[in-house]
């Protein structure tokens, strides 16, 4: 399928289900603990990143991604908004181009970084993240770490329009004290509401639906495009819909 899809920020701030409100209050987190330079691994577009400079002048930011393709709407914005001299984005692995002193970190769904979980169809490795973000910040720096948990007890339904697994993730209260052992003090916790689960599922949708209400069932992607958003809505409304969750732990390095 090559058809052209409206990028996903149109309808989305955040790649991740998180509200105005929440993202406001991780970004004046990082603003209050960091020092200097704060990174941001798998930034996307670097809404987070953006929020985080717009509230200290004192800070540089560094966001890295895999993908590049967000890139020029993260641009654009922080000219927007008059942070645009502060931020840098490194299109690459994140493992790689690392800031030699690094005083405040986000990383947000990226865990994959550190772990072959997605390749070898494995549980998510949240030790292996939280110990290389860990090494990667001086002590006293914020983290804001954010990743998929389970809020419900899994079921093969819900399971299944994911990775298939039961233990794919793992509950808050066991992320929380995996955070603790890998050398944090846990500052703060959030899990997204309900209501932010449901604004991201549609707005990750929106794009496809708006596609289908352009476009005659003759279109030779028409089929495709119809079969993906259904897909997508029937795994999510009939299967993990108040079982997956995501945690957001506002970290301290000690």
């Amino acid at each position: 399928m090559q058809t052209d899809f409206s990028p996903a920020h149109r309808h989305l701030e955040f790649m991740s289900p998180l509200s105005d409100l929440r993202a406001n209050e991780l970004a004046q987190f990082v603003s209050t603990h960091a020092g200097e330079t704060v990174v941001d691994i798998g930034c996307g577009w670097a809404s987070l990143l953006v929020r985080i400079l717009e509230k200290s002048s004192a800070i540089r930011g560094v966001g890295i991604d895999l993908q590049d393709d967000g890139f020029e709407h993260a641009k654009q914005v922080a000219a927007a908004r008059g942070v645009a001299d502060r931020l840098q984005l490194i299109g690459g692995d994140a493992k790689a181009p690392m800031p030699a002193s690094t005083q405040g970190a986000v990383c947000i769904g990226a865990t994959q970084v550190w772990s072959q979980h997605a390749e070898a169809n494995r549980p998510l490795d949240y030790g292996a993240a939280l110990t290389a973000l860990r090494q990667l910040v001086d002590t006293g720096s914020p983290v804001v770490y954010g990743e998929a948990i389970w809020s419900a007890p899994p079921t093969e339904q819900a399971a299944a329009p994911l990775a298939g697994r039961l233990d794919e993730f793992i509950f808050l209260p066991d992320l929380i004290e995996l955070a603790w052992s890998s050398g944090f003090a846990v500052a703060q916790v959030h899990e997204a509401s309900q209501d932010e689960w449901d604004h991201f599922e549609s707005g990750y949708t929106a794009r496809y639906a708006e596609w289908l209400a352009k476009n005659p069932p003759s279109h030779p992607d028409y089929a495709a495009v119809l079969e993906k958003v259904r897909r997508q809505q029937t795994g999510y409304f009939r299967g993990y819909r108040g079982v997956l969750g995501m945690a957001y732990l506002c970290l301290l390095a000690i």
